[in-house]
């Protein structure tokens, strides 16, 4: 049997190594090898292990998408607390995550001041960003931890995946904003960074948010009147 030390793995931007066989053990093992001050992202379910490094297109796109979703929270009236790319894991449901970005919106009350999350007993993040998701590993670690909705961002196209008897289903509503049009606006906002620039974008987006705000109460006192 052949040993590598992490030290002599390099995960080149873009690119994934899949290691097969890894016990919960090992798995904890190389988070405390790893340690949290790195660029690199793991995913494991069920003894497999996936290391990602990003490319720098994906980190922009994943912090600009979390700008326009606190733009949103904040014209909503909606309180949320950030955690990032935490890492989230359960032994009893062998299975580890660290999102691209994730939020406690539902929950957040539960999060606020929290320095250890404990998912045997704290609930999971109400929603999860991830860039370009392609793998079954990630989404078994998503479902297993049981991430009620995920936003998934791939080929420029921002989708809804929403938790439904264990598994994830693409849908057109986000279960967090079943009555606003939250991933056109922020798909719209998000293809305007790349040619504005990210201030203007998210200016822009916040004019956007309240028009349409303005739009649906003109609509509901009209109905209101029928």
């Amino acid at each position: 049997m052949v040993t590598l030390q992490l030290k002599q793995i390099d995960v080149l931007p873009g690119q994934r190594v899949v290691l097969r066989h890894v016990n919960w053990q090992l798995f904890e093992a190389i988070l405390a090898e790893l340690g949290e001050h790195r660029t690199i992202r793991l995913a494991y379910s069920k003894g497999t292990l996936e290391i990602v490094a990003p490319l720098p297109e994906h980190e922009q796109s994943k912090v600009v998408i979390a700008d326009l979703l606190k733009v949103l929270l904040d014209e909503l009236d909606m309180n949320w607390e950030p955690l990032g790319s935490t890492t989230f894991r359960r032994e009893d449901m062998q299975a580890g995550i660290e999102p691209d970005e994730c939020f406690y919106i539902q929950n957040h009350a539960l999060m606020i001041g929290r320095e250890r999350i404990d998912l045997s007993t704290d609930p999971p993040p109400d929603l999860a960003i991830e860039i370009a998701i392609a793998s079954s590993t990630q989404l078994s670690a998503y479902e297993a931890l049981r991430v009620p909705e995920i936003w998934r961002y791939q080929n420029r196209q921002l989708q809804v995946y929403v938790l439904s008897e264990g598994r994830y289903i693409a849908s057109s509503t986000s279960l967090i904003f079943p009555d606003f049009p939250a991933t056109e606006g922020i798909s719209q906002f998000l293809a305007l960074s790349r040619t504005a620039g990210t201030r203007p974008a998210l200016k822009a987006f916040r004019t956007w948010i309240k028009e349409q705000l303005r739009s649906q109460e003109r609509s509901s006192k009209l109905g209101e009147q029928f």
